[in-house]
């Protein structure tokens, strides 16, 4: 803990000259702090920058959050992925404008309470946009602690992450909590990297740094390995009727609910069998084509597909489950995921 205490003017020394500029931090309301945070789970800086602004340019504040159509909400949130974030948000959106009159409460336990918030983003918006002295620990901050204190405990077990939250909450200054916090996740994001080399040589705490001072920090931290991912294999389908392209719903729950897709078969077919399939949904087709081959890797699941581009003649009527949709309302209106990504910049360019 000793160490933890000296590591905090240091770290704000060098945060004060250091830190990024990004859109969230110009001006950290708690509306935007929040959609930052969410947007930034899972997803780098950089991809999150244009989503922001956009975002905040179509939904300024909670009350148009909580008020946006589903399908629009999806299309803004398209690419990024993970997508019941952003139903958890305007979940939590909806009971800030029944309850706080679409405002965030300025109280770590009642932001916390929140649909979709945990610790670290209750954290965040606590002390980024109010001040209010709470951790805010994350994987780069887990990964800080752990080289500083030299620490082998398993970050991946919770009882290890809320034992550093109460280590930050320990040291963490009233004056500048916010920063403090940003100061711990910048430096894990920017000079104490995973996956690498850390750039030890920049770093304001190397005198600090047990896990430096022996030279262990590549063995730091520890944490669990991750389940081996399930892999399914798909046959994704480009189905083209003049100017229009097929579109299904996925069901309201398990993967990727409720946004729209490409229609998709489980297995691998050939060519035959997908053409089999085409005519016993009523269509007509005029031509095949094999499209290449792509993977897409979930939290748990990998899908391996393979893609068959078919054109059909316009059909008379559309089969159950399916609706033809035009290039600007595909890109307008309809939020695709990115596991499609491969098969659906196809078609944009097939019209």
């Amino acid at each position: 803990m000793e160490t933890l205490k000296e590591i905090v003017n240091p770290l704000l020394k060098w945060y004060d000259g250091h830190a990024r500029v990004l859109p969230w931090r110009e001006e950290p309301t708690p509306y935007r702090v929040w959609v930052s945070e969410i947007m930034l789970q899972q997803t780098r800086v950089e991809a999150v920058k244009p989503y922001f602004e956009r975002f905040l340019r179509e939904l300024p504040s909670i009350r148009d959050l909580a008020n946006a159509p589903e399908a629009r909400l999806m299309k803004l949130w398209e690419g990024l992925g993970y997508y019941n974030r952003v139903r958890n948000m305007q979940k939590a959106a909806k009971e800030l404008l029944k309850e706080h009159g679409g405002e965030m409460p300025s109280d770590y336990d009642r932001i916390r309470e929140l649909p979709g918030i945990g610790s670290y983003t209750a954290g965040a918006i606590a002390s980024i946009a109010f001040g209010i002295p709470r951790p805010a620990v994350d994987g780069n901050v887990l990964r800080v602690l752990s080289r500083v204190q030299k620490s082998y405990e398993d970050i991946m077990k919770q009882s290890v992450r809320r034992k550093m939250e109460e280590q930050i909450q320990a040291v963490i200054p009233k004056e500048r909590a916010g920063d403090f916090n940003q100061s711990l996740i910048e430096l894990g994001a920017i000079v104490c990297v995973p996956n690498g080399e850390p750039k030890c040589g920049e770093c304001p705490l190397k005198e600090l740094c047990k896990a430096h001072g022996d030279n262990v920090e590549l063995e730091l931290p520890k944490k669990t390995p991750p389940k081996k991912r399930r892999i399914e294999r798909r046959t994704v389908l480009v189905l083209l009727s003049d100017n229009k392209a097929a579109l299904k719903k996925r069901p309201p729950k398990g993967l990727l609910a409720g946004l729209y897709e490409l229609p998709n078969l489980d297995g691998q077919y050939d060519s035959e069998k997908v053409l089999e399939y085409v005519k016993g949904l009523g269509l007509s087709p005029i031509r095949i084509q094999p499209l290449p081959e792509a993977k897409h890797i979930f939290s748990h699941i990998e899908w391996h597909m393979a893609g068959f581009a078919v054109k059909i003649e316009e059909p008379d009527q559309e089969p159950e489950g399916f609706f033809f949709v035009e290039k600007a309302q595909m890109e307008e209106t309809y939020s695709i995921p990115a596991a499609f990504s491969a098969y659906t910049e196809y078609f944009k360019h097939c019209f």
